[in-house]
C-alpha cells in the first residue's frame, strides 16, 4: 500500500495543462480528467499553494517521506543568446503563453500589442499557438479560456503581419500535423508560404522512417497554403524558413530582426550563407524551448537545463521525472511513459523504516502558517471558474492565488 502526498507552488494544479495548452484547443485540457481521478484517489493528497525551497526544503522532505519525486518542468526560457534580446518588447514564450493563459507569475508581463508586425522565433507548435492567439478573431476566441486582459490586448491589436522563423526549412519544422492544418483554416488571416521552400521530393537520410512520413505530410499540409486565398482576410501568418536570426534590432524597443540566410546539408545542419536580411517587428516572441533551474542546490547541469539525475535518480531516495529530468521535449504521453520507468526504480530501490510522511508536513506547514489548498478546496474553486465563465467559453480563471483563496473562502461562508 503507497500513500502519495502531491505538493505544487500554485493553488491550481495540472501545471502546463493549465497554464500551456493553448486556450483555443480545449480537448487537449481534457487530460486533466484523468488527473483529477488521480488526485481523487483516497492515497493521494494535493497540497497546493506549497512551494519547495520556499515552505518546505527538499531536505526536510527527505526526512519525512520514503522517498520524494521532483516534477517542477522547465519553466525558464531558453536564451536566444543574439545581440539586442534585451530590448523591451522581446519576449520567451513561456513568458508570453503564461500571460495569455493566465499564469499568476505572468500577469504583469504586459506586451504591447499595439503593433503592426509581429516576429516568432520558432517552427514548432509553441509558436503555431502564438501566431493563432495574435491572428484569430473575436468570435474565434470566445470560446476558449483565453483570460479576459489577453483577450482585450489581442482582439485591440492592429498587427497584420505575423513571421515564424525557423532556421532550418519546412522538412526540419518540429510541427505537428494536427496543429499545422488550423493555420490554413483561420477566419482572418492567411497563412504565406515561399513555395521555393518546398521540395519536390524530400530526402532525409538523417530521420527514421517515422519522422519522414510526419514531415512529408507537413509538407503536403504547407503545399495546400498556397491555395488559401488571402482575400477578404486582413492578417498573414509569414512562414519564414532558412532564415537564422543573428541580432534584433532597435535603441530601447525592437524594431526588428536581422537574419542570416541559410541552407541545410544532407545531414540536416544549418549552413549560414552570408546573405542578411531584415525583418520590421515591434514584438518578438522567441518559442525556441526552455530549461530548468535547481532548488535546494541541487545537483544541475547548466549545458541542458535538468537536474542530473542518472535515468532519474538524483540522490538517495531523490527522483526526477520528465523535463526537469531530460530537457523540454516530448508531450504529456511522453512523459507519462517517462514517470513510470523512474516509479519502477523508485519502487524497487525502497527500503529501510518508514517516514511519517503526511503527518510531520502538517505540521511542519502549519507551524510556518502556509494556508494549504486541498483538492476538495481545488474543485470549488474550479466550479467556481466554471459558472463564471462568458456564453461559450468553458470558463473564466482566477489569476492569483489570493484571488482564488478568497473567493474560497467566500463560498465556504456561504455554504
Amino acid at each position: 500500500d503507497c500513500r502519495v502526498d502531491v505538493i505544487e507552488r500554485l493553488t491550481s494544479p495540472f501545471g502546463l495543462i493549465r497554464g500551456g495548452v493553448a486556450p483555443d484547443h480545449q480537448k487537449t485540457k481534457r487530460v486533466s480528467k484523468a488527473y483529477e481521478r488521480t488526485l481523487s484517489d483516497e492515497r493521494v493528497r494535493y497540497l497546493g499553494n506549497v512551494e519547495v525551497g520556499r515552505d518546505v526544503s527538499v531536505t526536510e522532505l527527505l526526512g519525512m517521506y520514503d522517498a520524494v519525486v521532483l516534477a517542477y518542468g522547465a519553466p525558464h526560457d531558453n536564451r536566444l543568446g543574439v545581440a539586442g534580446e534585451d530590448l523591451n518588447n522581446v519576449f520567451g514564450s513561456n513568458a508570453f503563453v503564461g500571460w495569455y493563459n493566465g499564469h499568476p507569475d505572468f500577469k504583469d508581463l504586459n506586451p504591447d500589442l499595439d503593433v503592426d508586425s509581429a516576429v516568432i522565433i520558432g517552427v514548432g507548435n509553441v509558436a503555431l499557438d502564438v501566431a493563432r492567439v495574435l491572428a484569430k478573431t473575436k468570435k474565434e476566441m470566445s470560446i476558449t479560456d483565453l483570460v479576459p486582459y489577453a483577450a482585450e490586448a489581442t482582439q485591440a491589436s492592429p498587427v497584420k503581419d505575423v513571421y515564424m522563423l525557423g532556421r532550418r526549412g519546412p522538412v526540419e519544422a518540429a510541427f505537428t500535423n494536427v496543429e499545422l492544418r488550423e493555420m490554413g483554416e483561420l477566419e482572418n488571416a492567411a497563412p504565406v508560404m515561399n513555395p521555393n521552400h518546398l521540395p519536390g521530393k524530400i530526402v532525409a537520410d538523417y530521420m527514421s522512417d517515422r519522422d519522414l512520413r510526419l514531415r512529408e505530410k507537413n509538407v503536403e499540409t504547407m503545399r495546400s497554403f498556397l491555395d488559401v486565398s488571402p482575400e477578404g482576410k486582413d492578417k498573414r501568418v509569414h512562414f519564414g524558413f532558412f532564415l537564422s536570426p543573428v541580432e534584433i534590432l532597435g535603441e530601447n524597443r525592437v524594431e526588428g530582426v536581422r537574419c542570416e540566410r541559410t541552407t541545410v546539408d544532407a545531414n540536416g545542419k544549418v549552413q549560414g550563407t552570408g546573405e542578411m536580411v531584415d525583418i520590421p517587428a515591434q514584438i518578438i516572441i522567441t518559442c525556441i524551448g526552455s530549461r530548468a533551474f535547481p532548488i535546494d542546490n541541487l545537483p544541475f547541469n547548466d549545458d541542458w537545463g535538468i537536474v542530473e539525475n542518472e535515468d532519474g535518480k538524483v540522490s538517495d531516495r531523490l527522483y526526477a521525472v520528465g523535463w526537469l529530468k531530460r530537457g523540454a521535449s516530448g508531450t504529456i504521453g511522453t512523459n507519462k511513459n517517462d514517470s513510470l520507468e523512474v516509479v519502477d526504480k523508485l519502487i524497487a530501490e525502497l527500503d529501510g523504516a518508514e517516514r511519517d510522511g503526511c503527518k510531520s508536513l502538517d505540521v511542519h506547514l502549519s507551524e510556518k502558517g502556509v494556508r494549504v489548498v486541498s483538492f476538495e478546496e481545488w474543485q470549488i474553486i474550479d466550479r467556481l471558474e466554471i459558472e463564471a465563465a462568458p456564453e461559450g467559453a468553458p470558463r473564466k480563471k482566477f489569476i492569483t492565488p489570493d484571488e482564488m483563496i478568497a473567493a474560497l473562502v467566500a463560498a465556504q461562508s456561504d455554504g
